[in-house]
This record gives C-alpha cells, structure tokens and sequence, in this order.
C-alpha cells in the first residue's frame, strides 16, 4: 500500500503507528472495493524506530541509511509496532514496543551492510531476520514485533475479534 508515513507535528510513537497501520488497512480494503472483490477482514501493520527522541522511518537513501545506522551503533533503540484490524464490526488498533541493543559498528561493517541493500525498505535502516541481526546484542521485547508483525498482539486481536480459534488460545490468557 503506497501511503505518506509523515509524522504530524507533536505525534509521539504509538499514535502514529496506529494511525498508519490503520491509514494502510483502510486503503487496503478501499483497494480491494475498487477491483470489486469482497472485502474481508483487513490486517495492516506499520514500524518505525525511535532512537532518543528521533523517529526513524524507512530511509529514502543511502546516505539516509548509513545515518541511520551511525545513530543506532552502540546503543539502544526502541522498535514500535501497530497493528490495525478492519472488519464488519469496526476498527483495532494497537501498538508494541520492544529494545533493541546494537553492538558498536565501525563506518566499513555500515558501508558493506548498505551494498546488500536489505537497509531500504525497513525502519531504521535494518532487518533483525536479517543480515542486520547480526548487529544486535540483544533485545527485549517481542522478536515478531520487530520483524513488523507481532504475533502474539495479532492473535489477541484476532482473537477478541472472534476471527481466530486456536488450539493454543484459552479462556481467560491475559491479554
């Protein structure tokens, strides 16, 4: 889904990530009405990084990744996740946040990561099911989430939504 992932004036992390995954699921099934197929649930999600209080979305080039990059080099970040769920009966929408500590990376590792070109296209310039793993010292929070879709949340979400039943699931798992 082609979308404008601007940040509105003010917006924190886990308000902007609702409203584009939400923004994306409903330009989803607007889509999906356009070609005259019948809208099911929609499931959309949207990540973004924020080091310090600098958000960092997907960069726009190279010079834009390694910046990236650089700031991440030996500290810690957070990755925010939201996930939004369209159906007959509304919208959901919620958000995850996890850690994530990189070792520090000298400007040769963040060149050489930039000529495989996995940093375009995700949040904060890396893949953590990536190359881009190999950054990290660790992290704190949910793996899937930093991918781009928690799975736990999505399954709460399903689930509370009626859309899901899994073996797995019971009555009363804290959500």
């Amino acid at each position: 889904v082609d979308l404008d992932e601007s940040v509105q004036p003010g917006e924190a992390p886990l308000p902007l990530v609702k409203r584009l995954a939400l923004a994306k699921a409903h330009t989803a099934r607007n889509e999906i009405r356009e070609n005259a197929l019948e809208v099911a649930p929609v499931l959309a999600a949207d990540t973004i990084v924020v080091a310090g209080q600098k958000i960092l979305g997907k960069p726009r080039s190279r010079s834009e990744a390694i910046s990236m990059l650089t700031r991440l080099s030996g500290c810690s970040h957070q990755v925010v996740t939201g996930i939004a769920l369209l159906t007959d009966r509304g919208a959901q929408a919620e958000a995850v946040v996890s850690t994530v500590t990189f070792a520090t990376l000298a400007s040769h590792q963040i060149e050489a990561y930039c000529d495989t070109g996995e940093p375009f296209g995700k949040a904060g310039a890396y893949a953590i099911q990536g190359i881009g793993a190999s950054f990290v010292r660790y992290i704190s929070g949910s793996y899937s989430g930093i991918v781009g879709l928690p799975l736990y949340e999505t399954c709460s979400l399903l689930r509370r939504s009626g859309l899901i039943c899994s073996v797995w699931s019971q009555e009363g798992q804290d959500e």
